[in-house]
């Protein structure tokens, strides 16, 4: 039996990267301890494949982002298989006429978010997602206008690139 590669490390991957897994991953499921699950998950999953992983093709963290991109969307099926525990005369029509956003979305997004820059990332959320104005968004961190637009504008440019290669990958 040959000796598992050194370039992977369990307890240094989780050091360095088991927190933003698991911010990942609450984003994603809404579940905290759901999300801790799919955390130990992946790298179990990561540990059994060592041997396979190739520094030399993606980072560590791209790895290990795509072994739980998978875990969350097992957790996604498996909700969706599990019976609801109201019974369908006694839920609310509103209930049964509305219908979820595709998971997909939501992880391709948050994927996106986790690969921006911090700054842009932090622009992103604040304007766009939490609706806060540049005005408020500069007063509140000293970051002058023009800079948080410009950080927008990547970050939404990055973002757009990266959720039409998300469109176009046939990986699953």
């Amino acid at each position: 039996m040959t000796a598992p590669p050194s370039s992977f490390d369990v307890e240094s991957a989780f050091a360095e990267h088991g927190s933003a897994l698991l911010g990942f991953a609450v984003n994603a499921l809404g579940d905290r301890g759901q999300a801790e699950d799919c955390v130990q998950e992946t790298f179990l999953r990561a540990w059994r494949a060592r041997d396979r992983f190739d520094p030399t093709r993606a980072s560590l963290r791209t790895w290990l982002f795509a072994i739980e991109r998978r875990i969350v969307l097992d957790a996604y099926r498996a909700r969706a298989r599990t019976p609801s525990l109201v019974p369908a005369e006694d839920a609310p029509e509103s209930a049964t006429a509305t219908r979820d956003p595709d998971p997909l979305d939501r992880l391709g997004l948050l994927e996106g978010l986790a690969r921006l820059s911090d700054e842009q990332r932090a622009a992103v959320v604040a304007v766009h997602l939490r609706g806060r104005s540049y005005g408020d968004v500069s007063a509140a961190t000293g970051v002058p206008i023009a800079t948080l637009r410009t950080r927008v504008h990547y970050g939404l440019r990055a973002l757009r690139t990266h959720l039409d290669a998300e469109g176009e990958s046939t990986d699953d």
